[in-house]
């Protein structure tokens, strides 16, 4: 089975890739420095399960970190690996200011060439299977190792990795209290590689219905509560078209059951809207970014001290700044 997931995920690598007009592995910043300095700080874990998906694990702790703190998964995009994305992005600073740990999963060559995550194989998405199977042990051992709160897991990623956040919300709803999809897709678009592209750009248009179906369909028969979901996308992103973004709305304030016009919306720093959508109860349940002008990548402020600007990395607005707030981390 592994091996003709390989097969699909690197033709869909290089040609998304090929389209993006890159090829190979970009890890600098706009100033050219590498980001080597950084996988120092990120500690390398084995032994964290069965790991069907074959992914690596790696994992930051704060220095004098104390017991029942949250745990934020975050997932790297194609072409990147756990440190550019943990450095870039800016979470060992946010980690550092707010208290939490942050496991960071790693593609691997042998599992797709360009270091996707497999997001469009039901065989690496559904719950108790492949990669996202994967990252659910990495938790649980995160949560054992340190005795994290269990209840205060959270999970974002980038474009492949904000695509693989939208799969464990989808099958893991008892594993995760939130999570942030940056330049993704709504869970369930694709489940072929032909399906990807389509997902990808132009987008695929589904009623909220049929998308929320598709979330309840990933855990039959939960009846618990999900988590809170915030979607970040660009206005100007080819790669991923920003319908996307309207599309993944449509599927969580569904699986939510919150409404489906925004109750608020509030203008923020780097051309940003941000619309919120109230549950029955009157909690925000879905957060929607969209930030004008902005490409396929995750906005940053490094003038705030809020991660690298860089390839995938847009000098815009601290997403990681408004994912902390949203999450309450800093209590």
């Amino acid at each position: 089975m592994r091996t003709s997931v390989r097969t699909a995920a690197v033709l869909l690598a290089a040609l998304t890739l090929s389209a993006l007009g890159v090829f190979g592995t970009s890890s600098a910043s706009a100033d050219g420095r590498q980001h080597r300095a950084v996988a120092a700080t990120l500690e390398r874990v084995t032994d964290f399960g069965s790991n069907p998906g074959a992914l690596s694990m790696y994992r930051y702790t704060p220095q004098g970190l104390g017991t029942g703190r949250p745990v934020v998964v975050v997932l790297h995009g194609c072409t990147q690996n756990a440190a550019t994305y943990f450095d870039g992005a800016g979470w060992q600073r946010a980690a550092d200011e707010h208290g939490f740990s942050v496991v960071a999963p790693q593609q691997e060559p042998a599992n797709n060439a360009n270091r996707c995550f497999n997001w469009f194989q039901s065989s690496d998405t559904a719950r108790g299977r492949g990669e996202a199977l994967s990252v659910r042990q990495m938790v649980e051992r995160t949560v054992r190792d340190l005795d994290a709160d269990p209840s205060r897991v959270y999970v974002t990623g980038l474009s492949a990795g904000g695509a693989m956040t939208s799969a464990l919300l989808a099958a893991y709803p008892d594993a995760f209290a939130g999570g942030g999809v940056v330049a993704g897709v709504p869970y369930g678009c694709a489940t072929s590689l032909i399906g990807a592209f389509t997902c990808m750009n132009p987008g695929v248009d589904k009623t909220p219905r049929q998308w929320g179906d598709l979330v309840r369909a990933a855990y039959p028969g939960y009846t618990g509560p999900r988590p809170k979901v915030s979607v970040w996308h660009g206005t100007a992103d080819y790669t991923v078209a920003p319908r996307n973004a309207t599309e993944s709305v449509d599927q969580w304030t569904d699986a939510l059951g919150a409404d489906r016009t925004a109750d608020a919306t509030h203008q923020l720093p780097g051309g940003t809207t941000r619309s919120d959508y109230r549950d029955g109860t009157g909690q925000v349940a879905v957060r929607s970014y969209l930030v004008t002008g902005m490409g396929h990548g995750t906005p940053v402020a490094p003038g705030e001290g809020c991660g690298r600007a860089g390839a995938y990395f847009l000098d815009t607005i601290c997403s990681t700044k408004y994912l902390v707030q949203d999450w309450s981390l800093s209590g």
